[in-house]
C-alpha cells in the first residue's frame, strides 16, 4: 500500500500525524508530508485510520500492486 498527501488540499489539522507519526511528518510550513510512501503492513490500519479521519480528505491510498503494473 502507498500513501500520498495532496499539498494542496492538506489544511494542516495534523490528525494523521496523531495517528501514524512514523509514515506522517509535519513539513516547516505546517502540513502533512509523507515520511515514507510504501506503508509498512504493522502500520496499514493506522494509515487507514488516518485517511478516513483527515477532515480536509487531503490523503490518498492506492494498492502497491496497482502502481506496478501501471
Amino acid at each position: 500500500m502507498k500513501v500520498q498527501v495532496d499539498a494542496q488540499i492538506c489544511a494542516g489539522f495534523s490528525v494523521c500525524l496523531g495517528l501514524a507519526p512514523e509514515v506522517f511528518e509535519l513539513h516547516d510550513n505546517g502540513y502533512a508530508v509523507v515520511r515514507t510512501s510504501e506503508v509498512p503492513s504493522e502500520l496499514e490500519d493506522a494509515v487507514r485510520k488516518a485517511v478516513s479521519q483527515c477532515p480536509s480528505s487531503a490523503i490518498s491510498l492506492t494498492d502497491s500492486l496497482d502502481s506496478e503494473s501501471g
